[in-house]
């Protein structure tokens, strides 16, 4: 491409609100958008464009630019360099931020009238929401890695249960907020901006723990209140690794717009920077799709299968091999999906026909607190070290079922579901749900899992304590998989009454009992489709050329279990530390450090503890500031105490100290 094509980058542009709170953009023009108007493609998210993702908006929006669209990057208020504080995420001032942003982006005169919507997990979800509220210049939506429902499908709970990665989601932001503007872009007034900041963006946990069932707080933003609302074609995107692979099913059956699913082996990534699994040309296919929505102009997207996933078949939990093959269907539900069921007895899971099987038998299980430990993460960010292990290590605390070797290949797309008729001896209990393939050497991988909150088995809006004793019909959805058991691997059920640490436990140790004859295990089996060997080849990943840097310090990744058998503490450490980087154009250095721990002592449920630490520094010159972020989760059977701490430094010098020492009372869970 030669440089007269090159795309315009404005660096930094003003975009002010009718309330007189200015928000910071980032735009990629076209070299004749002045002269020939384009839509433009707006990404709203708080992660800061001026540092942490300017090296992937460069090569994502740059690529739009290029393409002929305009790419704009605008940081939240109260995030990055924009003005404001940012209190919670998708508070209605947000959204009503987004609606006065693309009304000024449809004004400019570069721009065509019309915009697109892009994002990953944060943009992603206020993606949905945007659409939702039916401004008039949007003319599609890309929406990646995000949900439809704020309480059932979320970082913070699944199926009743507190997830831990509500914690470390919370410590995550807890972190980006801690942090300033940039003194070359909002000038003296920064250190004004990061005090404001620092004292008013609050300790969200204790938010997100006061609503422990699905109030209107969580509702608020939840496109699946009412999905008819959404009237833009939606590309929803996902992947098997990340922790909202549901949605895109969910959008694909209740949106009624023109839509497309795709889901790939992906973590929490977009589908052109990484893995686990192949990566694809994700930025040409989103080319694709606004072309036809927002230009008009043919480009074969209604010819495409409503949703494309990525069939799973040999994936080795030790090894970062992610091995499988695309599969389509033209419509969601399919009619090529449909139920095949299992009895669970103590002998294993038997085929449902066979009725001379049922002997009603009585199980029981009180699972040890290290049922979990080796679960991976909730919603994997890091490839492989984030992803469940070999789930032997699990298997010996929970009730196992398994089925006999597959004579044939039996695919599996959908969302498998477990009927259990049960009791536990407490009135809060709850029940993690794993599906493994078994491989003919016994390792056995771990394919989508489920939990529940047994107060929630009837509501998560009118949770009600168990009757210790009294027998209880549940049933428990797992996540939505793609799957291929191969001739001689079993399918494994493992039933356990804990999951730590990926959900936080009952507030004591809980014995379930199993009354197996009317137990049953539901797969979404797939018949094979030989259209799927003809798919259209989605190419291999591009993108546009980020900015220069230079790498200081590299990543550095570890998830490490210990057992401390002279105290009998057992621990998951996780290091998450980024690369640290310099913006070679800029000037600026900057990293990020975290540890997590997750801890438990002598199986006693009053030691369970989380705590998250995140350093954030950056550099430029004489100017070098740093917060350090530290947020402790534990618990008692009444209430969830959190005790965190916030200091900044300017060089050497502590400028800001807080601490909170808060307690939530437990409610049903």
């Amino acid at each position: 491409m030669s440089s007269d094509n090159l795309p315009l980058v404005l660096e930094n542009v003003w975009i002010t609100m009718a309330d007189g709170c200015s928000l910071a953009a980032k735009i990629w023009l076209p070299a004749d958008a002045e002269q020939t108007p384009v839509p433009a493609i707006l990404e709203y998210i708080p992660y800061r464009k001026r540092d942490h993702k300017a090296v992937r908006d460069e090569e994502i929006h740059g690529f739009f630019a290029r393409h002929g669209y305009a790419g704009v990057r605008v940081d939240v208020r109260g995030s990055g360099d924009s003005e404001g504080i940012l209190r919670d995420e998708y508070l209605q001032q947000e959204l009503d931020d987004g609606l006065e942003v693309m009304r000024w982006l449809a004004a400019q005169p570069w721009c065509s009238g019309k915009v697109g919507i892009f994002g990953l997990s944060w943009g992603g979800f206020n993606g949905l929401q945007l659409a939702a509220l039916q401004p008039p210049e949007l003319g599609a939506v890309i929406s990646v890695c995000s949900s439809d429902d704020r309480y059932a499908d979320d970082v913070h709970y699944m199926g009743g249960c507190l997830l831990t990665d509500n914690l470390s989601w919370a410590s995550t932001m807890f972190g980006f907020n801690s942090c300033p503007p940039d003194p070359q872009v909002v000038g003296e007034r920064w250190r004004d901006m990061w005090q404001e900041r620092l004292e008013g963006s609050g300790l969200w946990i204790k938010n997100w723990l006061e609503h422990q069932r699905r109030t209107e707080f969580w509702k608020h933003a939840s496109v699946c209140e009412d999905y008819g609302a959404i009237q833009v074609p939606v590309m929803a995107v996902s992947g098997w690794a990340d922790g909202y692979s549901n949605t895109v099913f969910r959008l694909l059956r209740h949106l009624k717009v023109p839509r497309r699913g795709l889901v790939g082996p992906w973590g929490h990534k977009y589908p052109h920077m990484g893995g686990p699994g192949p990566s694809i040309d994700f930025l040409g296919e989103c080319v694709r799709w606004w072309d036809q929505w927002l230009k008009g102009i043919e480009r074969g997207v209604d010819g495409d299968p409503m949703l494309r996933a990525w069939m799973l078949d040999r994936r080795n939990p030790l090894q970062p091999e992610i091995t499988g093959h695309w599969v389509a269907e033209e419509q969601w539900p399919s009619t090529r999906v449909g139920p095949r069921s299992f009895i669970i007895d103590r002998r294993g899971l038997l085929p449902e026909d066979d009725d001379a099987a049922i002997e009603g038998d009585e199980l029981t299980i009180q699972s040890p607190l290290h049922v979990g430990l080796f679960a991976g993460k909730w919603c994997s960010y890091a490839e492989v070290t984030d992803l469940p292990s070999d789930q032997r290590l699990e298997d010996g605390g929970s009730l196992v079922f398994d089925t006999r070797p597959v004579e044939e290949e039996l695919e599996i797309l959908g969302a498998a579901e477990v009927e259990l008729d049960l009791s536990a001896d407490k009135p809060l209990a709850m029940v993690a749900v794993r599906l493994s393939d078994v491989a003919p050497n016994d390792r056995a991988t771990r394919v989508t899992f489920g939990v529940l909150n047994l107060a929630h088995r009837d509501s998560h809006e009118e949770p009600a304590e168990l009757q210790p004793g009294q027998r209880y019909r549940i049933r428990v959805k797992l996540n939505e998989i793609a799957q291929r058991f191969l001739a001689g691997h079993r399918i494994r059920l493992a039933i356990s009454s804990s999951y730590w640490p990926l959900a936080w436990p009952a507030p004591e140790p809980v014995r379930l009992t199993l009354y197996t004859e009317g137990c049953r295990l539901h797969l979404p089996q797939r018949e094979s489709r030989p259209a799927d060997d003809d798919l259209r080849d989605l190419g291999v990943p591009r993108h546009a050329p980020g900015p220069p840097t230079t790498l200081l310090a590299p990543a550095e990744r570890h998830w490490t279990v210990r057992h401390n058998l002279a105290t009998n503490e057992v621990a998951l450490d996780v290091v998450n530390n980024d690369a640290r980087v310099r913006l070679d154009d800029l000037g600026l250095a900057f990293g990020r450090n975290v540890h997590e721990c997750y801890s438990y002592r002598n199986e006693r449920y009053d030691t369970v503890r989380g705590e998250v630490t995140h350093e954030r520094s950056f550099e430029r010159g004489d100017w070098q500031v740093r917060t350090v972020t530290y947020t402790v989760l534990t618990s008692t059977r009444t209430h969830f105490v959190i005790r965190a701490t916030l200091d900044a430094y300017e060089g050497d010098l502590r400028v800001f100290s807080k601490s909170w020492d808060e307690s939530v009372a437990r409610d049903f869970i």
